[in-house]
């Protein structure tokens, strides 16, 4: 049996306003939420063999959560049960995670998470592939420091690390800027995932403050390669780099398209745009998951941006935070 790929960070509940339509029985739905849990999800349906690793309060609800995980095919005997709540989000029906959301996530169990409790020899017996996200060490000092004991552990095992450079400018809320923190986790990665910007603000990479007024793609990409040269450069470990550029126009047209930096190669995606978007919420996830899909795999760079780049631009197009896209759906996206 192949060994699997570990997700590991905060499940959340989101509560969305119901579309008009449905308000009138259901004024609110609730999805799940986070962004580990949703590249788990993505992988899961893409049959790669996927363990998730969080902390849910020992009740019904987690009950609840764990049957539904197991469903989706992902693998749940890593979750710890400790705490009293699951961490839930608000955010608008279709809204930017930078518009119009809301945490309510203090105190919650992952949170509560300290050094020592999970069994990282054990958690990490059957697995060739550790993935995390910057959301994890922004909550608070000591989820940052199981972040780096879960590396550590990773690393002495010879397992692939990946990370994705999500900036919650919400979080970072105890003390510590994230250029103090991320960049002795980032250390330890193969693969990191983000964009220009991003990099900046967690791992202190230069970046160009005028660079949106040159309205030139050529401009974003020569950015993104020097990023990633950049980080390969500050973190010897590192030799994959994927930067995403999402820009949403007048009338809600987006345009999307990515790149990768690997075995010094750059690598660019088509573009791919639309006129409406159905849901914003975990595209990154599931770029990062189609990254992950391609890499383990073994698949060609070209193709492994190609089919993470459609896989993204496709879960645009769906309502929820986890994708539902199979392989096929989103290799037909990317032709």
């Amino acid at each position: 049996m192949k060994k699997k790929v570990l997700c590991f960070g905060e499940l959340l509940l989101r509560i969305s306003p119901a579309a008009s339509e449905e308000a009138d029985k259901h004024p609110m739905l609730l999805y799940m939420g986070g962004a580990e849990a949703n590249a788990a999800t993505a992988l899961a349906g893409w049959n790669v063999p996927v363990k998730y690793c969080t902390v849910l309060p020992d009740n019904f609800m987690s009950r609840h959560v764990i049957d539904y995980l197991e469903y989706k095919g992902i693998y749940t005997s890593s979750i710890l049960l400790s705490g009293k709540r699951i961490g839930v989000y608000y955010l608008e029906r279709g809204a930017d995670l930078k518009g119009s959301m809301a945490y309510d996530r203090e105190n919650s169990s992952f949170s509560e998470l300290k050094r020592g409790m999970i069994d990282w020899d054990k958690v990490l017996r059957d697995v060739e592939w550790f993935n995390f996200t910057a959301i994890s060490p922004a909550l608070n000092e000591n989820v940052a420091d199981v972040c780096l004991e879960a590396l550590e552990a990773a690393s002495r095992k010879g397992i692939t690390i990946s990370v994705d450079l999500n900036y919650r400018s919400r979080l970072w809320k105890y003390g510590k800027q994230p250029i103090e923190v991320m960049p002795a986790l980032v250390q330890y990665c193969d693969v990191v995932m983000g964009n220009i910007w991003s990099a900046n603000t967690l791992l202190g990479t230069s970046i160009d403050e005028h660079i949106h007024d040159k309205k030139s793609k050529e401009a974003y990409l020569a950015h993104a390669k020097a990023t990633s040269e950049e980080i390969i450069s500050k973190f010897p470990k590192c030799k994959t780099v994927a930067n995403t550029f999402r820009f949403d126009g007048d009338r809600n047209n987006i345009l999307y398209y990515t790149t990768l930096f690997t075995d010094g190669q750059f690598y660019t995606s088509p573009e791919f745009t639309c006129q409406g978007v159905v849901d914003r919420s975990g595209s990154g996830d599931c770029f990062m998951a189609g990254l992950i899909y391609g890499l383990y795999n073994q698949n060609a760079a070209q193709e492994v941006l190609d089919y993470a780049t459609a896989a993204a631009f496709g879960k645009l197009q769906e309502l929820g935070d986890s994708t539902g896209q199979d392989v096929l759906t989103v290799k037909k996206m990317g032709k």
